[in-house]
């Protein structure tokens, strides 16, 4: 699996790959799915942001540092990250089916934490139950996400857009692309809206962004005992 590219950033021919990619996945990830009841998005197109939600400032862009874990304390999410990469279809691998708890990370490119926009992927469902990221659509502006890094440092994202985007109108660059420049960016990414039995999809991706707002250094090691 390749690591992340230093600045954070796709550009050129790995851009379109990884467009391409993740369209892919968001088309085969639900493949056999859909026998569990479908998420509350219906044909919603945008919860965005309401109006009066404050919001705190960017924090300035950490060293990349590969994720470990994930945490949205709102919607009960503590989930493992893994690295994912492309397969040979040129789409991202999901998380394997029998570990219906994991997120995977696109390790081609940003590292949570680092300017960019940094991709969590993970399943809504399996054939019999609930997975990861089922309740992702009820995500709302203001609320945390807490990745922990490597080294034992965590950064903290603050969600500022919840949007469901329909197959039929899917805008990649928009999706996957970071908001603002310099920002240290997340997205949350998994199906949505209804599933269709004909194509074995859902007809939507719900696609949750946030952007860096706190960090926190590793805790130092107890020195050892006498």
């Amino acid at each position: 699996m390749s690591s992340a590219q230093g600045s954070g950033r796709l550009t050129g021919l790995a851009w379109a790959v990884l467009l391409l990619g993740l369209w892919l996945w968001g088309r085969d990830a639900s493949s056999g799915s859909g026998s569990t009841s479908a998420p509350t998005t219906g044909d919603i197109a945008a919860v965005g942001r309401p109006l009066g939600v404050p919001l705190p400032p960017a924090h300035e862009p950490l060293k990349g540092v590969l994720p470990q874990r994930v945490e949205i304390p709102a919607l009960g999410v503590a989930a493992p990250v893994v690295p994912r990469n492309l397969d040979a279809d040129g789409a991202v691998d999901p998380p394997p089916y029998d570990r219906p708890g994991t997120v995977g990370w696109f390790g081609g490119g940003a590292r949570p934490g680092e300017e960019g926009a940094a991709l969590l992927v993970g399943h809504v469902d399996t054939e019999s139950r609930p997975a990861v990221f089922y309740g992702l659509s009820s995500a709302r502006p203001g609320q945390h996400v807490k990745v922990t890094r490597a080294d034992g440092s965590i950064a903290e994202f603050t969600i500022d857009d919840v949007q469901v985007f329909p197959r039929s109108h899917f805008d990649a660059a928009k999706v996957y692309g970071p908001r603002q420049h310099g920002r240290a960016e997340l997205r949350l990414i998994t199906c949505g809206g209804t599933y269709d039995r004909r194509t074995k999809a859902y007809t939507a991706n719900v696609v949750v962004s946030a952007y860096l707002t706190d960090a926190r250094d590793a805790a130092p090691s107890k020195p050892p005992k006498p």
